[in-house]
């Protein structure tokens, strides 16, 4: 890809404060692209916009829960009045509330309903309702996961959201696509964030030896798959899941759970 591949592109990405959202706005706004960033912490998303124009990067912070419908329409408006557009759209923010599911918490299911499938969905019909006014087409790519097509323990109701967003993609073919708008998903294996790194110190020696490929992803990684989608050079591929897992899903060995809480689901 040339450096300025997005030139005159305009972007929302949410959940982009640290990790793969953030790896992904910085390189959409270092190729070119005007970027909204959001996230739901408002001191992460200002610091990483900051960041990201200290780089050369257009990029404008945007707080707020994009569970919400007034969250969610306020960061198209602010894309076209900052921009006067929007092309591509990324729903990355998600939450992960591991819990056996024979104790999981109705509060808990909730929360992981909300931004991780209703979020993103909202933001999709957003998004395209603003593409389909300026009949130019555009991209919207959702993050789903590995685990959205292997069992994992502790995590069925997260896995619930991620096949379901898959499948989000794949019927949406059908009514994007007369407007020329594609929509994929990649679906990342286990990836080496400040998240799973604070949450777990083992967590690379652990995946390491899982995955085939030798390692865990970094967030370039799935950001350089996520761009694949989102830039001009996919324009015949829509409804479709790149899993980026280093081959884990081919053999699928589940972790060692012992050292790590299993049931988070009331945190």
């Amino acid at each position: 890809m040339t450096n300025q591949i997005f030139i005159n592109q305009v972007a929302i990405v949410t959940g982009a404060g640290q990790g793969i959202g953030f790896e992904i706005a910085k390189q959409l706004a270092l190729q070119g692209a005007g970027v909204i960033l959001n996230d739901a912490d408002e001191t992460m998303a200002t610091q990483a916009a900051n960041t990201i124009r200290n780089k050369g990067g257009d990029c404008v912070a945007f707080s707020g829960d994009v569970s919400l419908p007034e969250v969610i329409d306020g960061m198209v408006e602010e894309a076209v009045r900052c921009f006067g557009t929007l092309t591509i759209t990324v729903a990355n923010a998600g939450i992960t509330l591991f819990g056996d599911f024979f104790e999981y918490p109705l509060d808990s299911l909730r929360k992981v309903l909300d931004l991780n499938l209703i979020g993103s969905f909202l933001l999709t019909q957003a998004a395209a309702r603003q593409m389909r006014i300026q009949k130019t087409g555009g991209r919207i790519l959702l993050m789903s996961s590995v685990v959205g097509h292997q069992a994992h323990e502790f995590l069925a109701a997260y896995a619930m959201t991620k096949a379901g967003l898959e499948m989000l993609a794949k019927n949406l073919v059908l009514e994007l696509s007369p407007y020329g708008i594609t929509i994929n998903t990649v679906a990342p294996g286990a990836t080496l964030t400040e998240r799973t790194l604070n949450e777990d110190p083992t967590y690379p020696k652990i995946w390491s030896a899982i995955t085939p490929m030798g390692r865990p992803a970094i967030c370039e990684d799935i950001a350089n798959a996520a761009l694949f989608l989102l830039s001009p050079h996919s324009g015949h591929i829509t409804g479709q899941s790149l899993v980026v897992d280093g081959g884990w899903t081919s053999v699928s060995p589940l972790p060692d759970l012992s050292n790590m809480e299993k049931n988070k689901a009331g945190n």
